[in-house]
């Protein structure tokens, strides 16, 4: 709802299989994935979309409730761009989305 209100658009995915298969329908900017879905962890998938995907850069935004340093150097290291801990700020998508419409966004974690 807020991609959609600041004038963007988004669409949901329910799981990483279903989310690998709208990829390339949609050809997003950005992809915000939880770390903690059922089946393929965001892990996993963000390994998935850096391997498939490559052609265009897209920016992975992992947005979950795993918040340590750990997670995030995880995070990091299964090549995800920002890493946003549950609850997130709005302000913090807001800002990571404007970069993401530039140039490639820096390491984000909040």
């Amino acid at each position: 709802m807020l991609v959609d209100a600041l004038g963007g658009r988004a669409i949901t995915a329910n799981d990483a299989l279903s989310g690998l298969a709208a990829i390339p329908g949609f050809d997003p900017d950005v992809i915000f994935l939880d770390i903690g879905m059922p089946g393929i962890d965001g892990y996993e998938t963000c390994r998935r979309i850096r391997s498939t995907h490559s052609a265009r850069r897209v920016v992975v935004v992992a947005l979950t409730g795993w918040g340590h340093a750990n997670d995030k150097q995880r995070a990091f290291a299964a090549g995800f761009d920002a890493h946003l801990t549950k609850p997130v700020d709005p302000t913090a998508v807001e800002e990571l989305l404007t970069l993401a419409g530039g140039a490639h966004p820096r390491p984000l974690s909040a």
